[in-house]
């Protein structure tokens, strides 16, 4: 019986299954890189997302054999996998959630959410880049085009999705809507201040004072546009900006985000382990903007004239 099974596989679907996997699965291993930075556990990360990128693009794979034997009931596995997936979001944020009370700083809630979202998103970018290089192959079958040039075509569509699905899911940072520098920080009496913005007044010991002027780091965020304080101004991605500066360096000590309601620049201080100032203002700069803060500045535009 298994002989029988093995001979309806025909060549063709084989390989259109083989090419539309390993195209899916390398979508997937080709922004790990990303995780890196906001998923725990690596290099055990690293094997979590490549067997789910497996799983969810042998299901984008077998779509198409399965429609093509009549096999309705294998497609129902697309309502399975995104059930599935979804329990695998709920997961990861619980996980990220337990492990706040051990981080620097924590993360707060809305980046968990960002990060969870992004995990879920991720093995849907698997299963369609599978799926869209089989349904190609599956086209130029069509067409009595050689096995061949079936994988040919099945690389190519499936590397162009996979550049449309990246640019659409691509999100910014605070780098592409704000100027990030380096701040001075002084220390008069027990309070903290950073180019006069009052931070904290926590220092009241010489040797807190000590610490803070000789070995902390302040760094000045300002909003390029007006509408681009609004998302930086959100509690929940200041936490983000701290948190991914104290995970990447470390904190000694203390550890403070605040805003100025004059200027609308955010302020970012702390005592790093690492005192690497050029990798501090790249963390910065290259920390997400969550979706929960992103707003439509168009939106809230007046629409009295179109009255």
């Amino acid at each position: 019986m298994d002989g029988r099974a093995v001979a309806l596989i025909s060549p063709e679907d084989l390989l259109l299954i083989v090419v539309a996997i390993s195209m899916g699965t390398m979508a997937r291993i080709l922004v790990l890189k990303v995780d890196y930075k906001q998923y725990p556990s690596y290099p055990n990360g690293y094997l979590i997302h490549i067997v789910l990128a497996f799983i969810a693009a042998s299901i984008g794979a077998a779509a198409i054999p399965a429609i093509k034997s009549n096999n309705y009931t294998a497609v129902t596995f697309l309502a399975l996998a995104v059930q599935h997936f979804r329990d695998v979001r709920r997961t990861e944020r619980e996980s990220l959630k337990g492990l706040e009370a051990t981080e620097y700083t924590p993360r707060g809630d809305a980046y968990i959410d960002g990060i969870a979202k992004t995990f879920e998103a991720r093995n849907y970018f698997a299963l369609v880049v599978s799926f869209i290089s089989a349904v190609s192959m599956e086209i130029a079958v069509v067409f009595h085009l050689g096995m061949i040039i079936q994988a040919v075509v099945g690389v190519c569509i499936g590397f162009i999705m996979y550049q449309i699905i990246s640019n659409f899911s691509k999100g910014s940072t605070v780098g592409d809507i704000a100027q990030v520098r380096l701040a001075e920080i002084t220390v008069e009496g027990s309070e903290v201040l950073v180019e006069g913005i009052f931070v904290t007044n926590l220092v009241g010991t010489k040797s807190a004072q000590k610490i803070i002027l000789e070995e902390g780091v302040a760094i000045m965020i300002k909003p390029n546009e007006k509408h681009d304080a609004i998302a930086l101004h959100n509690f929940g991605q200041r936490k983000a900006i701290l948190f991914e500066a104290t995970r990447s360096l470390g904190a000694k000590r203390y550890n403070f985000t605040r805003k100025d309601y004059e200027t609308d620049q955010i302020i970012i201080l702390f005592v790093p382990i690492v005192r690497d100032i050029e990798k501090i203002m790249h963390v910065v700069k290259n920390t997400p903007l969550l979706e929960s803060v992103k707003k439509s500045h168009a939106v809230l535009k007046s629409k009295a004239k179109e009255r």
